[in-house]
């Protein structure tokens, strides 16, 4: 075959293979274009259900943020945000089993991406709610490896060594952190306390001076210092540590109160109230430190007198704390405050009335503080001023049961009965957990009841007190004098009237109120026989006379009888007695 017929030859043969190969390759390339649109299309799938799921995350609405993230996974399960975010949500759970299923996600998003610091620390998060500390720490511990600027995280692995009993790496980890972060509060603060819980004082105070060296001027650091040995039971050291800082700045108020309560609590009463003494009136010490060192004092002599021991040494100390620290800050309404408990405790109400006055004129906002005050107000019968400020304390307390029961209570003894029946039902409706005031409350109500002429309601109130109470003095004396005087079930009034004086047999008011039962049921000689007991006892009135003239003049005895009247007249009695004296007989 000539070269030319074989070249020809194999040109046919090439062009033929060409021809052949085309279609394959054709179709190969048109497969990759398919995937690779496919691949975009699913990404971009991805990247709306991870703005949807974000956009859900951020309104709260979890449930639906996990179900969008979910599809994002099922999608492009190698992108680590999304599994982060996944891991964020069921972390949010209260549920054990959804933060395993967080701490699986989150260990996913770090192997994906080992660059991204919050990665690693929700992770760690996770594991210490997991209560799994040692992982958590070892999250921390590469985190601190694999990325830059992150040693901040220091005092976090520093918490977790110490919350999972390892007190050598924590003070470890501390003094890493010192040496990138430079000497800091935290790390020093913590290491003294470790030092001194690992008993081993002596490298706890090289720590302490160590840092104070550094800060000589920072009061706060002294303070803190301080205060850390004094909790560890140290107190002679943190005296120490306030003593010498107080030597180079005289004028430091802070740390000459907390000296105070050093010396306090290790027994130097005398050196502590000296102390205080010169720090009260000092205009450039704190005043909230003040109050709290008053209050200290104040609550221990309020514990002195409840006990029934009287301190007079201490009760003339905490006076002059208190008036001291009214100069110094009068226009202070906490001041005022303290100052009208401390007057309280020491049995001077018109005088604590006065400074809770002042106090409320000042903006204090106490509930208390109002309470107090009407307390007192009523103790001192100052009822022009009860009845005012319960009426200005119920439009700032109005669900307040004890306002409305003051407020009752003001109306019903300047006999504004109808006033005080609707005050006293409000008390009722709102104090029903507080039976002891319910009681007192329904005490009041039948009285008030009774002055209205609305006997039933009367009836019920008294009888709600003696359900609870059977044996409720003042209830059993009122329901049966004021049944006597209504002559309506006299045989109930006079067992009522009758155990009173059974448990009380020389009280007066009671003895009175059984004469005048069996008076108006008739039984005259009873009556007399105890009326006399009455008169027999050198504390008699004008209704103790009337009664006993009453009750001679129905045993026919009208010479006796005009004379008590008489007696009863000259001690006060009302115009009544007038007519009985003039007409010699009972109107």
């Amino acid at each position: 075959m000539s070269e030319r017929v074989v070249k020809a030859f194999l040109l046919s043969m090439g062009l033929a293979l060409t021809v052949a190969v085309w279609p394959a390759m054709a179709q190969k390339d048109r497969k990759k274009k398919t995937e690779s649109v496919s691949a975009a299309a699913r990404l971009q799938e991805a990247e709306y259900y991870f703005a949807e799921g974000e956009k859900f995350f951020i309104l709260g609405d979890y449930a639906k943020a996990l179900l969008y993230f979910q599809r994002v996974h099922e999608l492009n399960p190698a992108n680590a945000t999304v599994n982060f975010k996944i891991a964020e949500i069921y972390f949010k759970s209260s549920k054990p089993e959804d933060h395993l299923r967080a701490a699986v996600s989150a260990e996913r998003a770090i192997a994906l991406d080992k660059s991204n610091k919050y990665f690693y620390l929700l992770a760690s998060n996770i594991y210490a709610q997991l209560n799994q500390f040692d992982k958590a720490a070892n999250t921390l511990e590469i985190l601190l490896r694999e990325v830059k600027g992150t040693e901040d995280y220091l005092y976090e692995l520093a918490a977790l060594y110490r919350v999972s009993n390892r007190p050598e790496d924590a003070l470890k980890t501390y003094t890493r952190a010192e040496q990138a972060l430079g000497i800091t509060e935290t790390a020093a603060f913590q290491k003294i306390q470790l030092l001194l819980e690992l008993k081993r004082p002596e490298e706890a105070e090289r720590e302490a001076s160590r840092f104070l060296e550094h800060f000589p001027e920072e009061e706060r650091n002294v303070l803190a210092v301080a205060e850390i040995f004094s909790r560890q039971g140290q107190t002679d050291k943190a005296i120490r540590y306030a003593e010498r800082f107080l030597s180079k700045h005289p004028e430091a108020g802070s740390t000459r109160m907390l000296l105070a309560g050093f010396y306090r609590d290790s027994g130097q009463e005398a050196k502590a109230r000296d102390l205080v003494a010169r720090l009260m009136g000092d205009a450039t010490v704190e005043v909230g430190s003040k109050l709290l060192m008053l209050g200290t004092y104040h609550a221990f002599l309020n514990q002195q007198k409840q006990s029934g021991k009287n301190d007079v040494a201490l009760e003339s100390f905490v006076r002059d704390m208190a008036q001291q620290l009214r100069a110094a800050h009068s226009g202070h309404a906490d001041v005022h405050l303290l100052a009208g408990d401390v007057l309280m405790t020491l049995r001077q109400p018109q005088e604590a009335s006065e400074e809770y006055r002042k106090a409320i004129r000042l903006g204090a906002a106490s509930y208390e503080a109002w309470q107090n005050l009407l307390y007192l107000e009523l103790q001192t019968n100052q009822l022009d001023s009860l009845l005012a400020h319960s009426e200005e304390a119920l439009e700032l307390f109005p669900n307040q049961g004890n306002v409305y029961y003051f407020n009752g209570y003001a109306n019903f003894i300047k006999k504004r009965y109808r006033e005080a029946t609707y005050a006293l039902e409000q008390a009722k409706r709102l104090s029903g957990s507080n039976k002891a005031l319910a009681q007192d409350i329904n005490a009041l109500l039948g009285d008030a009841y009774n002055a209205t002429r609305e006997y039933a309601k009367s009836d019920q109130a008294y009888q709600e007190v003696l359900a609870a109470n059977p044996e409720n003095d003042f209830v059993l004396n009122n329901y049966s004098y004021y049944l006597a005087l209504r002559q309506e079930k006299l045989d109930m009034a006079e067992k009522m009237a009758a155990q009173l004086i059974k448990r009380h047999p020389t009280n007066n008011t009671y003895l009175d109120t059984y004469a005048w039962v069996l008076y108006m049921a008739g039984k005259y000689k009873e009556a007399r026989k105890t009326m006399e007991i009455v008169m027999r006892s050198n504390e008699t009135n004008a209704t103790y006379h009337e009664h006993y003239g009453d009750i001679l003049f129905k045993l026919g005895e009208e010479d006796k009888a005009v004379e008590q009247w008489r007696k009863a007249k000259s001690m006060g009695g009302d115009e009544n007695l007038d007519r009985k004296i003039a007409n010699r007989k009972i109107n």
